[in-house]
């Protein structure tokens, strides 16, 4: 049962019981390293599991790091000593070819972020995912697995691979990437994975129009033989901490809880407040090292959203600047695809950290979500992120934290969480489109709204107190770039 911790923090899935265990981009921003060490040099200390009370004399919650899900870590690249046979086997197998994404689902399985999942869904595995949001493993456990993690093919590859048990995968570069062992060929009914996966079928779903109607009609899963790391060559691999790194990592700054926040966008002095005051709630409830885990998506986005490139820049800013702490954060790539499918989605965004050893997790309003594309609302409830995350399968083991409202105090001039007695003071924002709006919250409230894309386009501030300076200065850098490359384009085609 949800407990209400004072201060609103609300705790899901608490563990109670104490005897229980707990795409190779044009970069233009290069980040220096957020870390004031190498970040994958390691001095692992042993950790001591422990048990530390609340403000509560009932309740006990598990220090991190937990479980993966299966009991441990998928790592699907080939030992050096077997490299030399494996490439040579692959020359000789029929080829697929992955598309970029493809790729970069390629690199979530291979490093365990979808344990125990060991390669591409076959049949049985993509019906539970597709219509369960979760997986039954061999010893009748469940995990939640919310999205279809699927290779698709055309007619052509079908006919090509004929009755080969073994698959050779193909990067967009021409290079062998992995080989996909005891494979299985089923038929891709695309209208139903859109269906079910984002709960309607309109046109201009990013994930759908990018790669699902374009795909052919097929899907092929198997185990697999990754023949070695992925790397992007983008001047940011490293800061593409596999799950293994990561807890790693924890163990070496001798984390006792670890909390995740995921973003798409830079970051506004709104979610520092959320992720510094999470931290200082931690702290209240015992926890003596609370670890925050900076966790921006590194794959697919749509094509509005800020690049990674520059994202990272702008968050090595908010490190710089003071804004979060260097010595309580950790700053990694997520590898996975977006897909922009609400409540499924955040599933796996919540699945994926428990692997890289979170055991809190921020959530905050319309998870994964977006606009409706072709109406003007939100295309799901904002609220049910939070809900479906304090309810779903498989996630029993992880704490959610549903965020407290952020908005701009227009009297203080900075980030505050909401206060309703004063409500005409204060402005709400979103990250969506990198656009500072005005939303009808349930005070029917209804201010005026200014675009932050607008201000950075324009080279002027936004309001003081909403953004670090360092940051601002990075977002001004790239939309003066975009206008840059405008400016060019209308040139070549006046001339």
């Amino acid at each position: 049962m949800p407990l209400t911790i004072k201060l609103h923090l609300t705790l899901s899935h608490l563990n109670l019981n104490p005897n229980t265990r707990t795409t190779a981009l044009t970069t233009k921003f290069l980040p220096n390293s957020i870390y004031h060490f190498k970040p994958l040099t390691h001095l692992v200390f042993h950790r001591k599991m422990t048990t530390l009370p609340s403000k509560t004399d009932s309740l006990v919650i598990k220090s991190s790091l937990i479980d993966p899900d299966g009991g441990s870590l998928i790592d699907l690249v080939v030992p050096d000593t077997q490299r030399d046979l494996k490439v040579s086997e692959a020359e000789k197998l029929p080829k697929v070819k992955l598309t970029q994404i493809d790729l970069e689902w390629v690199h979530v399985i291979s490093e365990g972020w979808a344990s125990p999942l060991k390669g591409f869904m076959r049949e049985d595995e993509y019906l539970q995912s597709l219509h369960f949001n979760s997986l039954r493993t061999k010893d009748g456990s469940v995990v939640n697995m919310s999205l279809p993690i699927v290779l698709t093919i055309d007619d052509e590859a079908k006919e090509r691979i004929g009755g080969s048990s073994a698959v050779t995968l193909v990067g967009p570069g021409g290079d062998s990437v992995a080989i996909l062992r005891s494979a299985e060929i089923y038929k891709h009914n695309k209208e139903e994975r859109i269906a079910r996966t984002w709960g309607t079928t309109a046109p201009g779903l990013p994930y759908v129009e990018e790669v699902i109607t374009p795909a052919g009609n097929w899907l092929i899963g198997g185990d697999l033989e990754v023949l070695k790391h992925i790397k992007y060559n983008d001047g940011l691999d490293q800061y593409r901490l596999s799950p293994k790194e990561l807890r790693n990592e924890f163990d070496r700054r001798q984390a006792d809880a670890v909390f995740a926040f995921q973003l798409r966008n830079p970051v506004h002095n709104g979610h520092a407040l959320l992720m510094n005051d999470t931290r200082r709630r931690l702290l209240e409830m015992g926890f003596k090292n609370p670890i925050l885990l900076l966790h921006p998506l590194g794959g697919f986005v749509k094509a509005d959203d800020v690049p990674l490139d520059v994202r990272m820049e702008q968050h090595s800013k908010v490190l710089s600047d003071g804004v979060l702490d260097p010595e309580t954060t950790v700053v990694a790539i997520f590898p996975s695809p977006m897909h922009y499918a609400g409540p499924t989605e955040v599933q796996w965004h919540a699945k994926a950290r428990i692997n890289a050893g979170a055991n809190f997790y921020i959530v905050g309003r319309d998870p994964a979500g977006m606009g409706h594309p072709t109406e003007k609302r939100d295309l799901y409830d904002p609220d049910h992120g939070k809900k479906v995350l304090s309810m779903a399968p498989g996630l029993e083991k992880l704490n959610i934290l549903p965020f407290r409202v952020a908005a701009y105090d227009t009297v203080e001039k900075k980030m505050a969480f909401f206060d309703p007695s004063r409500s005409s003071e204060f402005l709400f924002i979103s990250g969506t489109k990198n656009t500072i709006l005005i939303e009808k919250e349930v005070w029917n409230s209804l201010f005026h709204a200014f675009r932050m894309r607008a201000y950075a386009r324009n080279g002027e501030n936004p309001p003081d107190g909403f953004m670090c300076p360092g940051g601002w200065e990075v977002l001004v850098k790239y939309y003066a770039s975009l206008q840059a490359d405008d400016t060019s384009e209308k040139t070549l085609q006046s001339a």
